[in-house]
């Protein structure tokens, strides 16, 4: 019995090892999720919680500069400053119609054989994109300016309007997926998946507060109430 788990144990650590071998040199460093809902709206603005939370956790990691992925909705998802550390946002624009539940059959297909290439637009600073790699071109281009070197770290939003907010992983998810899986193939992207799922457990000071209270924040969001305008 221990053989097998030596065996196992051994091409678990191979695996992994694989894994951050052949991402260390790309574009981007796969992080994980912020966050499970809304804690103000827009809560991805300067001063607010879960953008303080970003720039803090980027700091301490020694870096100057993230890219967090959303669900596109009516905003420009502008890049902005959170004190000293550059915070880029880039959406996916669905051309079909929006819904808040899962689709578990587009969840498998997409898993298993990636998201369509025609199937988004992308929008970041106001200006609408055709391809991801237009739209990943220019971003890269502004955390250069920045003076930012090395992978961009990649976060997705997580926020979730609606429902059970540990088994949907919310807003920006399936691009967060789709970059990982385009830039180093779908073995990476199930496990950066995997471990991005953990990072607000470990790292966000707000989860218990957010899971907790998780029905009352929707509400909030969906009847405006969080609003910061």
């Amino acid at each position: 019995m221990w053989k097998k788990t030596a065996i196992f144990i051994t091409l678990i650590i191979i695996f992994v090892g694989y894994v951050h071998f052949t991402t260390g040199d790309g574009k981007f460093e796969p992080v994980g999720r912020l966050a499970f809902v809304k804690l103000a709206n827009p809560d991805m603005y300067p001063g607010h919680p879960h953008s303080r939370l970003l720039a803090e956790y980027l700091k301490s990691h020694g870096s100057n500069c993230a890219l967090v992925v959303h669900y596109g909705g009516s905003s420009n998802y502008r890049s902005y400053m959170e004190g000293d550390v550059l915070l880029l946002q880039l959406a996916y624009v669905e051309k079909k119609q929006y819904t808040t539940g899962i689709n578990w059959s587009e969840v498998w297909n997409e898993g298993i054989y990636g998201v369509p290439s025609d199937k988004w637009t992308y929008r970041t600073d106001g200006i609408e994109f055709q391809t991801l790699d237009e739209a990943l071109a220019y971003l890269e281009k502004r955390a250069e300016e920045h003076g930012h070197k090395g992978p961009i770290p990649l976060f997705y939003h997580g926020t979730v309007r609606e429902g059970n907010v540990m088994i949907n992983q919310g807003c920006g998810f399936p691009l967060y997926y789709h970059i990982i899986r385009r830039e180093y193939g779908p073995l990476a992207a199930y496990y950066y998946v995997i471990k991005g799922f953990f990072f607000p457990y470990i790292y966000n000071p707000y989860s218990n507060f957010e899971i907790k209270n998780a029905d009352a924040l929707q509400y909030y969001y969906t009847h405006n109430m969080l609003n910061y305008e």
